[in-house]
């Protein structure tokens, strides 16, 4: 039975249009890029064209946001044989067209000194009229394992655990850490060592002499390593009780040199107090000056001469006599004059008493 013209007719309608449409292709095949920070990546965009595709040429790259709320954003066009790459801040002086001349057929993009936050979705439509045909090229961008540093972990004893650990600063996860030891030419971990490769941490259970050395540590991801490496010297454990001895004989030694200095200043400063006590008793004690106490002597001495001759009988008139009638040159005397006379008087008064007796 044959199919009725009209049907027939509408079905070569339909595959003379898809044929239109599918008359320009994009050839490129590779749609996912993973690549380190500060290298350059091509993404691909080859394309062919047929005779039925007469309208004109757009190239248009676009970055697809991870927000599927956000739009697309042109990153680089080429239209009428020119080429608008100022649409992205961020790409500015890192983004253009492989080719010279993307018409002939290449509208594939370079990306240069590529940045951590380059990662993302892109996006190639080639149009021209009637045929529209597009690719989405996936790209990751990570960084290289860096500033690795390596570091040792516990007492470097025998006999004790000992961790080596290392870690990278810089580096996109995964990270992957590798450890090795370099002993005279020869390779190899000891026999008791537990490597956590996740972590980076090396276990060296019960360390001997022979585990000294030096061990190096490999930091890895997808994209990169970074190496570091730690000397590591396994020695005999210290004297403890030594030390402990020495400590205390030191903090007695101390404590002794220190009581013999407060006794030195103690005994120093009584000294000096002892001196000063008695340069003030000597200044007490000096003897008035011989002009002022002249003329006092002299008195005393006459009266003295005279009671030698006196009588009995006549000592009560005498007695009477005031003996503070000192002549008026020996003027206002000090505290020790005034001692002196008085004990000059009481000398005087015992000598009167004796003629009495006699």
């Amino acid at each position: 039975m044959e199919p009725p013209p009209l049907v027939l007719l509408v079905g070569l309608a339909l595959l003379g249009a898809a044929g239109l449409t599918r008359s320009l292709s994009i050839t490129s095949a590779e749609s996912a890029f993973e690549k380190a920070q500060g290298e350059r990546v091509t993404l691909p965009c080859t394309f062919e064209l047929s005779e039925e595709d007469v309208g004109t040429l757009d190239i248009e790259w676009v970055l697809i946001p991870a927000d599927i709320q956000k739009k697309e954003e042109t990153i680089i066009l080429y239209s009428g044989d020119r080429i608008y790459n100022h649409y992205h801040p961020a790409l500015a002086g890192r983004l253009q067209f492989t080719s010279s001349d993307p018409k002939s057929g290449d509208g594939s993009v370079d990306i240069l000194n590529l940045k951590s936050a380059d990662t993302g979705t892109y996006q190639c439509k080639v149009k021209k009229a009637p045929g529209v045909e597009s690719l989405k090229i996936q790209l990751n961008v990570l960084v290289k394992p860096a500033s690795t540093k390596c570091s040792i972990e516990g007492s470097q004893e025998i006999g004790k655990d000992i961790v080596l650990k290392c870690a990278s600063q810089e580096g996109t996860p995964l990270l992957y850490y590798d450890w090795r030891r370099v002993v005279t030419g020869t390779q190899g971990l000891p026999a008791t060592s537990v490597l956590n490769k996740n972590t980076g941490e090396l276990l060296l259970k019960n360390a001997s002499k022979d585990y000294s050395g030096t061990y190096s540590c490999v930091a890895s991801n997808r994209v990169g390593t970074d190496e570091c490496s730690v000397e590591l010297n396994v020695t005999p454990p210290i004297n403890t009780a030594g030390v402990i001895a020495g400590a205390i004989l030191g903090t007695l030694l101390g404590l002794a040199l220190l009581a013999f200095l407060v006794i030195c200043c103690c005994k120093k400063h009584r000294e000096k107090k002892y001196e000063k006590e008695v340069h003030h008793e000597i200044r007490e004690d000096v003897l008035p000056p011989k002009s002022r106490s002249s003329t006092a002597r002299s008195y005393i001495g006459s009266n003295r001469s005279s009671l030698g001759s006196m009588s009995p009988s006549n000592m009560e008139g005498y007695s009477k006599t005031p003996y503070s009638q000192v002549p008026s040159e020996d003027f206002e005397r000090t505290s020790g004059q005034n001692q002196t006379i008085a004990s000059s008087k009481s000398d005087i008064a015992h000598k009167i008493g004796d003629i009495t007796v006699v």
